[in-house]
Formats: C-alpha cells, sequence, structure tokens
C-alpha cells in the first residue's frame, strides 16, 4: 500500500485532477444550525440567555462499503437514551442505512442543551416546573440536522485516498486526578481549577495527540475528523451558549481551508479537563482555542495519505450493568422525583438514573462501532469514558491510527477505570456497576477493532 506525505501545497487544498477509484467509495458533508433559543434549558439547570457562539452539527456520509456509514459530531453536552436512539435512528432513515451504521458523538460542550425525553416525561409528571430540556426545540433541531444531510446526499464526492495523522496538543489538557498531601487521591481538579496549588501538579495521564483522519479525492481533501481528549470547555455556567474552545478552534481551521468539511470530535475525555491550564478567566477560552488549533495544524501537517481499498465496518453490543446502592435503586430515584423538598439537580439525576434503568431492564445494549479504513480506524465509546480506554484502543492496534471518539450513548455517566474504582474514586454523575465496567468496556474495544 503506497503513502506519502502530503506537501504544504496539497494541505492548503490545491486540486489535481481526481483519480477514480479501483473500488468506488464516496463522502457528502453536512452541517446544521442546532444553536438553541434564548431561555432554552441547558446542562445543569442553566438557562440560556446570551448567545456567545453558534452550534452547529458537522457531519458526513461515507458510501460504498455496504449501507451508507453516518458520522455527526453535535455541539451539545449530551444526548441520553431515548433521545439518542431517536436522533441515530432519525438520521438513518434519512441516509437509508441501518441504525447500527450512525455514529453519533457530543462535543459536551457544558453550556449546550442536554437531551433525554423520557427523563423530561418523569420530572413533568412529578411536578418540577424547571426543564430540563425541551422535546420539541431538540426535534426542531435534528429537523435540520436531518434535512442538511438528505440535501448533501445529492452532491456526494468520490474519495480515493485516507489520511491518518496526529499532532501534539501544548498546554490544553490535564488529568482531574492528583494525590493529596495525606496520599490519599482525589479527582477534584476541575475544568476552571481556581486553586494555584492544584495547577502546579502535574498533567497526570492525558493523551497529548490531536489525530485526524482525512478524506482526499487524489489531491484534493475533502474532509478532515479531528479528535482530542478533554472536557471542551474554558468557563461555563453563566447561561451563554458557547461552542467553547475546541468549537472555535474547528471554526477556524473551516475558515483558512473552506474547501474541507472540518469535523471535531471530544474524545475519551471523563477525566481529562484544562484545569491545570486554566483558572476560569474569561481570556483563556481564545488561548486555549489556539493551543488546540495548533494541534490540528500539526496534525494535518504530519498527515500521511494512503490509497483507500476498503471500508470494514463493525458495531459490538455491550451491557454495562446498572449501580447498585443507597440512592442507585429504583426506589431512590422515584422517592426523590416526588419530593419537592429536593433540590432541582437531585431531582434531575433521579430522572436520569430511572430513564437509564428502564432501557437497561428492556434489554437495551450499547452498540460500540468501528470503521477500519486500513492504516486508521474510528471507534465510538458511550458517555465519559476516561481516557485509560482510549490508550487501550490504541493499543489494539499498534502501527494504525486509532481515533477513539467519546459522549456516544450518554446515560451511563462517568465510566472510570478499576484501578479508579480502587483508589477511591465515586461520583453521583454515574450510573453503572464499578470496577465492573473496566471489563465490559475493554471486550467491548477488543471485538471492535479485532483484525
Amino acid at each position: 500500500m503506497s503513502s506519502h506525505t502530503i506537501s504544504r501545497r496539497q494541505a492548503m487544498g490545491a486540486a489535481a485532477a481526481a483519480i477514480v477509484p479501483s473500488r468506488s467509495f464516496s463522502i457528502a458533508s453536512f452541517h446544521a444550525d442546532v444553536t438553541p433559543p434564548l431561555g432554552a434549558p441547558l446542562f445543569n439547570a442553566v438557562i440560556a440567555r446570551s448567545i456567545a457562539d453558534p452550534l452547529q452539527a458537522h457531519g458526513v456520509v461515507l458510501s460504498g462499503a455496504g449501507a451508507p456509514i453516518v458520522l455527526a459530531a453535535i455541539d451539545w453536552c449530551e444526548i441520553r437514551n431515548d433521545s439518542y436512539e431517536h436522533w441515530c435512528a432519525t438520521l438513518a432513515q434519512a441516509a437509508g442505512t441501518t441504525r447500527d451504521r450512525v455514529i453519533v458523538s457530543c462535543v459536551h460542550q457544558h453550556d449546550a442543551p442536554y437531551s433525554d425525553w423520557v427523563a423530561q416525561r418523569l420530572l413533568e409528571a412529578n411536578g418540577v416546573a424547571q426543564p430540563m430540556c425541551n422535546p420539541a426545540y431538540d426535534q426542531q433541531a435534528l429537523d435540520r440536522v436531518t434535512a442538511a444531510l438528505r440535501e448533501s446526499l445529492a452532491k456526494p464526492r468520490p474519495v480515493t485516498h485516507v489520511g491518518a495523522g496526529e499532532g501534539k496538543v501544548e498546554r490544553v489538557a490535564s488529568n482531574r486526578r492528583y494525590v493529596q498531601p495525606d496520599g490519599k487521591v482525589s479527582w477534584g481538579r476541575t475544568s476552571a481549577t481556581r486553586d494555584p496549588r492544584l495547577r502546579a501538579l502535574p498533567e497526570g495521564l492525558i493523551d497529548p495527540s490531536l489525530k485526524t483522519i482525512s478524506f482526499w479525492n487524489g489531491d484534493e481533501p475533502l474532509a478532515a475528523l479531528s479528535c482530542y481528549s478533554t472536557h471542551p470547555m474554558a468557563y461555563y455556567g453563566e447561561g451563554d451558549v458557547s461552542c467553547d474552545f475546541p468549537g472555535l478552534a474547528r471554526a477556524r481551521r473551516q475558515k483558512e481551508t473552506p474547501q474541507v468539511a472540518q469535523i471535531y470530535f471530544t474524545g475519551c475525555a471523563g477525566d481529562t479537563i484544562a484545569g491545570k491550564y486554566n483558572d476560569g478567566s474569561h481570556q483563556n477560552r481564545p488561548i486555549l482555542a489556539s493551543r488546540m488549533h495548533a494541534g490540528m495544524v500539526a496534525a494535518w501537517e504530519a498527515t500521511r495519505r494512503y490509497r483507500l481499498d476498503r471500508i470494514g465496518f463493525r458495531a459490538t453490543p455491550m451491557k454495562l450493568a446498572p449501580r447498585h446502592e443507597p440512592g442507585f435503586e429504583l426506589d431512590d430515584y422515584r422517592r426523590t422525583l416526588a419530593d419537592p423538598s429536593r433540590s432541582r439537580l437531585d431531582r434531575f439525576e433521579a430522572a436520569l438514573g430511572l430513564s437509564w434503568r428502564r432501557r437497561l431492564d428492556s434489554g437495551h445494549a450499547i452498540a460500540v462501532p468501528a470503521i477500519d479504513f486500513g492504516p486508521a480506524q474510528l471507534l465510538l465509546l458511550p458517555a465519559e469514558s476516561f481516557v485509560q480506554y482510549q490508550l487501550w484502543a490504541q493499543q489494539e492496534r499498534p502501527g494504525s491510527l486509532v481515533m477513539t471518539l467519546g459522549f456516544g450513548e450518554c446515560a451511563p455517566g462517568y465510566i472510570p477505570t478499576a484501578r479508579d474504582a480502587a483508589e477511591g474514586y465515586d461520583d453521583h454523575y454515574s450510573w453503572i456497576q464499578f470496577p465492573a465496567c473496566e471489563k465490559a468496556m475493554r471486550q467491548a474495544i477488543r471485538r471492535a477493532l479485532v483484525r
């Protein structure tokens, strides 16, 4: 299989005569606005008071390898349970494919919508006035994405080559985990870490590389999928809707390469945040965006192109056991939901837990899909998977570029490793059993990426 490094002229998008592939693959790219209206509910019981940056959905439809494959990155915080299934099924129908061949991943900005329709109905039934999400608006946003996808199918572009590149992102990511002076482990470092003593600690476990998989027609670049592991916010919680620093970096790359569909996914970032390099000051958002942009450019310039001979697809079902302990049982959820003395967030989380349990009790399994392009693989994992799962996935295919997306089906919440559980990790925003989750996750990763 021949390969060559992209020249600077090619990287800027100089087009040569199209090469007819030995097997006919094509790509169609789409984007749509998914910005909520003012007054709409955002994550964490926040209400949208302004639009700092528009939110978008970006995606591609790959054809030529059996039924079409859809990949979509959504500038929302989370899409969960029945809402997630509805998004995937709707996009599948629009693309003329099956639900299992649709990959939807939230970028996970926090000043953004959060969708779980069953949880919202439970809240309404229990008299919780403030909404967690707005199903009518959610559907309008999905309708715009669906229309954009359908429109894109009329303009497919031939794909002859796939590109794989990675670049180091400097001074952005760090791990929540740190060791306290008494030797105990804490996961208390947050996206905006104001304590200078915590910012002075080492980065901890991260994946320093931003990875880019690109699609080409001869020398002409068509689309670039980029992915990096960090929570994507410099500050949040004030109601100012924003695509935050990864979205700003993506927009800058789009402006620089208007002929290339620039799509950004967040990797496994349950425990990675910008906290070492960010104290929550508003001026840090463009600084972090500039560093992320530099990583995108570095990955692009390091890209090697390979003739695209095949596209393999596999979707592995995975079941994560529900959490069974005080506060996480069905009766606990119901009592909290019905108790007006409990906080809004407590009742929100009880509704989320009950929505998830209904899915599990109905036999629902989470799909772990993987696309194999030969020199590069793309894998989707659920929710707030910790970065170690991304690093383990890379070990499954040494010599390849393995891009692991997080924030697929977001219902499980945080997904730690067995080591984290042994060290005392415990967070209320997790609805699964740990350490048992590690075995299920690693088995699914291995099955999805097997040659």
